[in-house]
């Protein structure tokens, strides 16, 4: 493998540290600081930030540079509203025009995600279900899906991290069953049935979302109720 130039590593860090929330939603990006860190000049920095930017990982803001693409309320909203209907069209389309080749790239990413779950390695494993729902997507063929599904990824990804570091024996059981259901959608891509993929992936959106939600909507913190009531009337 040809090592890659300093531009391209710069693209490919910055790139896996957005979606490992290593540099969180909306943080500023220094120039100066990343120039610096990866060895290059102001220019091909901005050539990168603009491809990262093009891609949906960064915003570029006039006279105030650079920072990683927000999670914001909005942004949440529009995510959790438009991804199920993404993720279903695609899957169907994947079923009727996969081909060989894009079948075994589909059960080389499930072998990748069922060996981050086994590690309990959540970054590989959210990056082994970017790859897997990527796959799919172009199977598809359909490049009006593929762009909105790539930008889908981006914060389906950041959002995983949550879901893929189970607290508990019960979430656990959720990842298991994430994993059978990508088995499942295999087979039913590879028998090129679209509707019982379609209803799969729907199934698997399910699975997932109350999860995702909590990267955005975190437990409340402990209050002492009784102790409130006793200050209420308080001067």
């Amino acid at each position: 493998m040809p090592k890659l130039s300093a531009k391209e590593h710069c693209l490919n860090d910055l790139r896996h540290r957005i979606l490992m929330v290593d540099l969180e939603p909306g943080a500023d990006l220094d120039e100066v600081s990343l120039a610096d860190q990866y060895g290059l000049s102001r220019t091909p920095l901005r050539e990168v930030l603009q491809r990262l930017a093009g891609k949906g990982l960064v915003v570029l803001q006039a006279n105030r540079g650079a920072k990683v693409a927000p999670m914001d309320l909005a942004t949440m909203r529009t995510f959790f509203q438009t991804a199920p209907l993404v993720y279903a069209n695609i899957a169907r389309l994947a079923a009727e025009l996969r081909t060989s080749s894009q079948l075994d790239d589909l059960k080389a990413a499930q072998s990748a995600f069922l060996a981050g779950t086994r590690a309990r390695d959540p970054g590989a494993t959210a990056l082994a279900n970017h790859r897997f729902h990527a796959v799919i997507g172009e199977m598809a063929h359909n490049p009006y899906l593929s762009a909105a599904l790539a930008r889908l990824l981006i914060d389906h990804t950041r959002l995983s991290q949550t879901f893929y570091r189970p607290a508990s024996p019960a979430e656990q059981v959720l990842v298991v069953k994430a994993s059978d259901q990508h088995d499942a959608m295999i087979s039913a891509i590879e028998a090129q049935e679209a509707a019982l993929v379609t209803d799969l992936t729907l199934q698997h959106w399910d699975l997932s979302r109350d999860r995702l939600e909590r990267f955005v909507r975190p437990d409340p913190l402990p209050v002492d109720v009784i102790s409130l009531k006793d200050k209420r009337h308080a001067v």
